[in-house]
């Protein structure tokens, strides 16, 4: 077990036993009145002393001041950005072997919590490298045109010259690249075809980058563009698409749309096996432009919002929106599409309670979800989620 510091306490501080997690990342407890406490940097089965942050009526909110009973779990984080303040990783002081663990119980959580789903079924996470696998960082730069990441709530910068989780192309950035007067950069990788985009805002006189790169993925090569999403890491990419692709086979669907598609990725790998893919509908200009480059021959591109698409009759559709989720008006979409499988890729525990809730409100049922860990050393998790016709 490693060591912690421990700082001293005073009357204020509350001692609570942390009994579980919660979508953010921080740990729950209740005091001896029955509210519950929110409490960043605490971990299931540990004792501590906190200190109240904010006080609600029904709930608090605070931070660990001392660990009593530490969880086995529980390391140093191995950053040293991390501990000089870096508001990035907020879960580098849970072992890395646990996490996948720990983003499942957030996942049973909110199916049962938001979407009253009394048992769901919830596979293992699908556990990734958990270092040097992020293909795209934002930065912002600091007064002598050096890389920075921002303090956790704060405006104020920590000058990095590496990252634990960055790309090892990124990482040699931030150590050496320099943008006197710019404010901020996004830094993304294709790291499979190690094509680099520098978008820096403001552009720097005489400084000049692509407008696109390309990154292999799924089984097939992409064009995304400065504009365009795509998923953080090229084997999350792949990981992700052979979810959907199992979750319809299982299925036995032939036709299918795909939702809030972006630059292409399931509906191509769908193509590859052989799917029946009748269109593709994505709302964002430079991911929609992309898409068509990525699906020449696959299917139509549809540019338009999602939640205004007439829709057309399809065996399934795959959904994967944005963090808020799908939300009435997605679902609505979903439904004038007549489908008999959903699979729904969600990237907010949260918003995956709701859109489930709403699913089923529609007559659908929950068939099974698994949890995918693409960004190990963070509370945040991909999820994805099969729903069938009642």
């Amino acid at each position: 077990m490693p060591e912690f510091q421990e700082t001293a306490t005073d009357d204020s501080d509350v001692t609570l036993d942390i009994t579980g997690v919660v979508a953010g990342g921080d740990g729950i407890g209740r005091q001896e009145s029955g509210r519950v406490v929110f409490v960043t940097g605490a971990m299931p089965s540990e004792r501590v002393t906190i200190r109240i942050t904010d006080e609600r009526r029904d709930f608090a909110r605070g931070e660990v001041d001392r660990i009593l009973t530490p969880s086995p779990d529980r390391v140093v984080p191995p950053c040293a950005f991390r501990i000089a303040g870096c508001g990035g990783c907020e879960w580098q002081h849970i072992a890395p072997h646990a996490q996948p663990g720990f983003k499942r119980d957030l996942v049973v959580d909110a199916l049962r919590r938001i979407a009253r789903i009394d048992e769901p079924n919830v596979a293992d996470c699908v556990a990734l490298a958990p270092q040097g696998y992020r293909t795209t960082v934002r930065v912002a730069i600091d007064s002598e045109g050096r890389p920075a990441f921002r303090k956790s709530l704060s405006h104020d910068l920590v000058t990095v010259d590496d990252c634990l989780v960055a790309h090892p192309t990124l990482a040699a950035m931030l150590c050496d690249a320099r943008w006197p007067g710019a404010k901020e950069a996004v830094l993304r990788v294709g790291a499979r075809t190690g094509e680099v985009l520098v978008d820096v805002k403001p552009l720097p006189d005489g400084f000049a980058t692509p407008t696109f790169f390309h990154e292999e993925a799924a089984g097939r090569m992409w064009q995304i563009s400065a504009g365009s999403f795509f998923q953080i890491r090229p084997d999350g990419a792949d990981e992700l698409a052979r979810l959907v692709v199992d979750a319809l086979a299982a299925h036995q669907v032939a036709t299918v749309v795909d939702l809030y598609s972006g630059v292409g990725l399931f509906a191509g790998a769908l193509h590859e096996r052989g799917f029946d893919v009748r269109a593709a509908v994505e709302g964002g200009r430079f991911a929609a432009a992309d898409a068509r480059v990525n699906l020449e021959g696959v299917c139509d591109v549809i540019e338009c919002d999602v939640a205004k698409w007439r829709g057309i009759p399809v065996d399934a559709v795959v959904a994967d929106p944005s963090r808020r989720g799908l939300m009435t008006e997605g679902v609505a979409t979903i439904e004038r599409c007549a489908p008999r499988t959903v699979v729904l890729v969600s990237c907010d525990v949260a918003a995956l309670g709701r859109d489930a809730k709403l699913l089923v409100a529609a007559g659908f049922a929950l068939d099974h979800s698994t949890p995918l860990d693409l960004f190990p050393h963070t509370p945040h998790v991909e999820v994805v989620s099969t729903f069938v016709r009642l």
